[in-house]
């Protein structure tokens, strides 16, 4: 069979795209407040193909740099986040083929809520949604959700397994064949095939019976994106698709061999996220590049790597090095501090290092494959050919012009060298994806 790339659109329901700067762009369209800017970028990522259009979330403002909100405000650095699950149905009812994946947090959310609004979700939009499986950041979240404090990182994990357990279990208790719709018996369910969860855990608990059947598609994709070393075992379990950021090719080839190991069985494809830029010659994508590069602000890469690390930046000077107590203290997102420490080659980076290695706030955060369509999909070809992926999440860097430029002048380019498909496999998102139709990964517990 014939190894296909995947591609995932990396959305925000915000002012901005991952680039936070990206509002600033005199291309950018100004109505992010509306449904046909949503309703837009869908139809265009359609019309290339590409396999899933994912939200990426937080549940709060990013409030950790100096303890104070109205830096993030004044510059619009993610400072507006809509529920992505509305978003999402909006751009799934401009389409018939696109997945729609979002952010669902295992911390702050109950698992018979998830698991009905995915399911209900799932159905609605034809079997094409997907929930990416996050354990939360912050303490900025935890407030908004009336606790006092973020979990620890493993103990998070802990919990998201009993909770994936509650999910997956309550997606199965409706059998596929169980609707009957017989009006002459006045029957509408064979009740042997609908079964009750009662499950019990150490930290959480769930009865059912759950109340939305099974969708075309089974149940939606399990999205994930842990790169620690809880969070690929989590993966290992749970994933279907996986998210990851590497800084460059060589540590891409090396990270990707590690995950494919963690992964064991598991064949998720594994999808780094990259900023293409890309214009009819060389030449015209550096310069669009150039214009691009210069709407970051210092400010956003602090604010940004506060509220991902959970650690107050503005509390340290830039040349300050960190000491071990407060590198073990950082309880967001471990890959980045790997990734600073790995790259500037210290134990104990200081605050400039983490701005400098990190990325965050520009574009250089990912990967940025910048040139003619030949360049961009050169780069796309050795990354995927040469053992260093499966496929790419694509940022944009405005927003809706970079994903039509992509569609426009890159995915064609990709397609006319038999890297990715010119059509779509199927209606339901697991199709798409190459996935079993019946249902995700198997469970290690029974419903009854």
């Amino acid at each position: 069979m014939t190894r296909d790339m995947k591609l995932v659109a990396f959305m925000q329901a915000q002012n901005c795209s991952n680039y936070p700067a990206s509002w600033r762009h005199k291309a950018g369209m100004p109505d992010w407040d509306t449904p046909e800017f949503y309703s837009r970028i869908a139809r265009t990522l359609e019309a290339g193909k590409f396999h899933l259009a994912f939200f990426d979330d937080r549940l709060a403002i990013p409030d950790s740099y100096n303890h104070d909100y109205r830096e993030t405000v004044r510059y619009g650095v993610r400072s507006v986040k809509f529920d992505a699950a509305t978003i999402a149905t909006i751009m799934g009812m401009a389409t018939s083929k696109l997945g729609l994946g979002l952010t669902y947090s295992t911390t702050y959310y109950e698992p018979f809520h998830v698991a009905r609004l995915f399911a209900t979700m799932d159905l609605m939009l034809g079997g094409r949604v997907a929930w990416n499986v996050v354990t939360s950041l912050n303490d900025s979240e935890a407030a908004n959700f009336g606790a006092n404090q973020h979990l620890d990182h493993d103990l998070r994990y802990d919990r998201a397994d009993e909770f994936m357990e509650i999910v997956n279990g309550h997606w199965n208790t409706w059998e596929p064949d169980a609707i009957l719709r017989d009006r002459d018996s006045g029957v509408f369910a064979d009740p042997a095939k609908v079964h009750q969860l009662d499950y019990k855990g150490r930290f959480l608990k769930s009865r059912g019976p759950f109340t939305v059947p099974r969708s075309p598609q089974g149940q939606p994709v399990i999205l994930q994106a842990g790169q620690s070393g809880r969070g690929r075992s989590f993966a290992a379990r749970w994933a279907e698709l996986v998210f990851v950021i590497y800084p460059n090719f060589k540590v891409a080839q090396k990270s990707y061999a590690t995950m494919r190991e963690a992964l064991g069985d598991n064949p998720a494809p594994i999808t780094p996220a990259v900023y293409p830029i890309v214009a009819e010659t060389r030449s015209m994508a550096e310069d669009r590049m150039a214009e691009i590069e210069k709407l970051a602000r210092p400010e956003d890469a602090l604010i940004l790597l506060s509220e991902v690390l959970n650690y107050d930046f503005g509390s340290k000077a830039m040349d300050d090095p960190f000491t071990q107590e407060e590198l073990d203290s950082l309880s967001g997102l471990r890959a980045i501090m790997d990734r600073v420490v790995q790259l500037s080659g210290k134990p104990n980076p200081t605050v400039a290092d983490f701005v400098k290695h990190s990325a965050r706030g520009t574009i250089h955060e990912f990967p940025v494959f910048c040139g003619s369509p030949k360049d961009v999909a050169d780069e796309m070809e050795k990354w995927f050919t040469e053992g260093a992926c499966d496929g790419f999440v694509v940022a944009g860097s405005y927003l809706p012009g970079s994903y039509e430029d992509f569609v426009r002048l890159a995915v064609p380019e990709l397609q006319r060298r038999g890297l990715f498909q010119k059509d779509y496999a199927g209606k339901t998102l697991r199709e798409n994806l190459g996935l079993q139709v019946h249902g995700g990964r198997p469970t290690d517990m029974a419903v009854e």
